[in-house]
């Protein structure tokens, strides 16, 4: 089956204080696939991923989103159909559905409409019972799934995650992602996700691209990356 590219970055770098942090000939992500973005620290990984979301300038290169180049002229508009989670839930302090409202807001949906769109959401990740607890009072599941709720209710056409479960501990990291998973695979969501715990990849991609020292060594199925034994052994480096 044939899948139309939905994000296209070419010859795209990025150069911040006389050091080149990475340098890719050629990265796309289709509609519905969910890509996990592997490397050791240092890779770059997050500086690409924040550079292909256009919230960092790139130094060369360019990024096409649906078809449209971005530019100058059309970068907020196109970087209103994207969300990002980060691995710090980056709360306001306010209620947990009021962070969803203000998202909303941002995006221009008000009043009745914003509160079922995140109502849905928050159900949807299992803390609309937590609706008007303050941010602060949450656990650090919690938050995340706050944050999950918080990016999903905008409805992206391409989502971003950092490392979004690594300061979580493992039970409450291995629930969001089971439930994580769920939730991608039902709404078939684009999504990029950056990672150094290679044992998240099967809940939530089936697609995995390599970064070392700034390149992309490999782009390929899990199954091409990491071979059908991967989980049975001890120590292995995908960029070796």
């Amino acid at each position: 089956m044939h899948l139309e590219p939905l994000l296209v970055a070419r010859n795209l770098s990025r150069v911040s204080s006389g050091r080149e942090i990475f340098n890719v000939d050629y990265f796309s992500i289709c509609k519905g696939e969910t890509i996990a973005l592997i490397g050791p620290n240092g890779s770059g990984k997050t500086t690409f991923l924040l550079t292909l979301a256009l919230l960092q300038q790139p130094t060369t290169g360019s990024i096409t989103f649906d078809g449209v180049m971005a530019g100058p002229n059309n970068i907020l508009q196109l970087r209103r159909r994207m969300a990002v989670v980060f691995q710090e839930s980056l709360l306001l302090d306010m209620s947990v559905l009021g962070n969803l409202k203000a998202a909303l807001r941002m995006r221009q949906v008000y009043g009745k409409a914003a509160i079922d769109r995140a109502s849905k959401w928050l159900d949807t990740f299992g803390i609309g019972h937590i609706s008007s607890r303050k941010a602060k009072l949450l656990s650090g599941g919690e938050a995340q799934r706050t944050s999950l709720a918080r990016a999903f209710s905008l409805e992206p056409d391409l989502l971003f995650l950092d490392e979004p479960f690594a300061s979580l501990d493992y039970p409450t990291r291995n629930s969001l992602l089971n439930d994580l998973g769920t939730i991608l695979k039902g709404m078939n969501m684009t999504t990029l996700f950056v990672t150094h715990d290679y044992t998240e990849i099967p809940y939530l991609a089936e697609k995995t691209a390599v970064m070392y020292e700034g390149r992309l060594k490999k782009v390929g199925s899990n199954h091409e990356i990491f071979g059908q034994d991967f989980f049975q052994r001890d120590r292995w480096s995908p960029w070796e």
